[in-house]
């Protein structure tokens, strides 16, 4: 007996999308855009991703329905029928995460959040009414959206699993992208053991260099990770080379090993190997400045 094929849309219905409210108001626009990341014309595709990135991430800041459209974005992420899963994979990160960078890193979400531990329903409801009837501004408002950025980053921790598996995608830009979204979430033993398996080659250096900048914040006292990125120093691509030490010096500080130390100190020398267009990793800090940032840790800042 043959069974439907699964969408990743499934269950989209059964959201009370009209309940919901996002920059603009309802959210009942929502599941259009959605779809319309699935279709088979590339500009319906891009006027989607703008249009969705404005409602549930706009400037930066997420809203009620937000937390909402994570487990759909991660679907469509997950099936390889999706066209331009990479962008699928940067709204993802942008709804789940906002415009966080580097700096907020290792993360700590009971901390982050903690402004939001006592919003109620009742808050909320305030807070949308002001929002989208203009009434005098309620005391709770940076509460709120404190509220609706951890239930975004919540929707996705609760999934993020799934996320581990994308690192070995033979999409390089989606591998790439999993492997700094790993960085986020807590250091599971499979996240790190797919983080650390991804092999040095040239095929999967973004992946690869990649995933070290995330080793530098995970698991702190895992020895395993530190003989990893040892081995590292040692790969064939600079770019890999560079970050196992930015890693290192994370992690080690100045127990960082000589050879360590040598490549950063070069790292100067590979501007060009090591640029934004050459090697494009999806982090915020250049490789130049992940370098002084390993240099600034270990004391040595330039």
């Amino acid at each position: 007996m043959s069974t439907m094929a699964r969408s990743p849309l499934d269950g989209l219905e059964e959201v009370n999308w009209a309940e919901l409210h996002h920059a603009y108001g309802s959210a009942e626009d929502v599941p259009g855009q959605l779809r319309a990341l699935l279709s088979a014309d590339a500009e319906e595709r891009h006027q989607a991703h703008a249009r969705l990135g404005g409602n549930v991430y706009h400037q930066g800041t997420r809203w009620q329905a937000s937390c909402h459209v994570v487990p759909f974005l991660t679907e469509m992420a997950d099936d390889p029928a999706t066209p331009d899963r990479a962008a699928v994979v940067d709204l993802l990160r942008a709804v789940a995460l906002g415009d966080r960078d580097d700096t907020c890193l290792p993360f700590e979400p009971h901390r982050e959040f903690a402004q939001a531990d006592n919003v109620t329903a009742t808050d909320v409801a305030t807070v949308v009414e002001w929002l989208y009837n203009e009434d005098d501004e309620p005391g709770e408002c940076d509460a709120v959206a404190v509220s609706w950025d951890r239930d975004a980053y919540l929707a996705a921790a609760a999934i993020s699993d799934r996320f581990v598996v994308w690192t070995k995608d033979p999409d390089h830009a989606v591998a790439a992208m999993a492997a700094e979204l790993l960085a986020w979430f807590p250091a599971t033993r499979r996240a790190v053991a797919h983080l650390m398996e991804i092999p040095e080659t040239r095929e999967h250096q973004m992946a690869r260099a990649s995933a070290n900048l995330s080793l530098g914040y995970l698991a702190p006292d895992e020895p395993a990770i530190d003989d990893r990125l040892t081995a590292l120093l040692a790969a064939g691509t600079f770019g890999v080379q560079l970050t196992a030490a930015v890693a290192l010096a994370i992690r080690l500080g100045e127990q960082i090993p000589d050879a360590g130390l040598h490549v950063l100190a070069e790292a100067q020398d590979h501007t060009d190997e090591i640029s934004a267009t050459a090697f494009p990793l999806p982090w915020d800090r250049s490789l130049l400045g992940f370098a002084a940032l390993a240099l600034y840790r270990i004391g040595l800042s330039p």
